[in-house]
């Protein structure tokens, strides 16, 4: 599993989480909402600091992570991070499927 993003959708990010520079962002599975891979949960991000990442993405002085503990809802997926008229997309691509 990995994390992608661009540069700006990094920028977009930082900025609206108002994360100083070196902290850590990271993607976490929360109860409701909708995605593509499991029925019932979403992704929420937030500041945190590590504890045992699964996937690590560093860029733009800042570490972007998720934890094995949130591994299962990707089901083998990458994550692909992107912005769409100001809000936050998430996509998930498995290149072995």
């Amino acid at each position: 599993m990995k994390i992608h993003m661009s540069e700006e959708t990094a920028g977009f990010i930082i900025k609206d989480l108002q994360a100083v520079e070196g902290k850590k962002i990271r993607f976490f599975v929360r109860l409701g909402g909708c995605s593509t891979v499991q029925d019932g949960f979403s992704l929420g991000i937030n500041k945190d600091t590590p504890k045992h990442p699964a996937a690590v993405l560093d860029i733009q002085n800042h570490e972007f992570f998720i934890e094995e503990e949130d591994e299962w809802f990707f089901d083998q997926n990458d994550l692909t991070v992107s912005v769409k008229n100001d809000e936050i997309q998430f996509e998930f691509n498995n290149q072995n499927k």
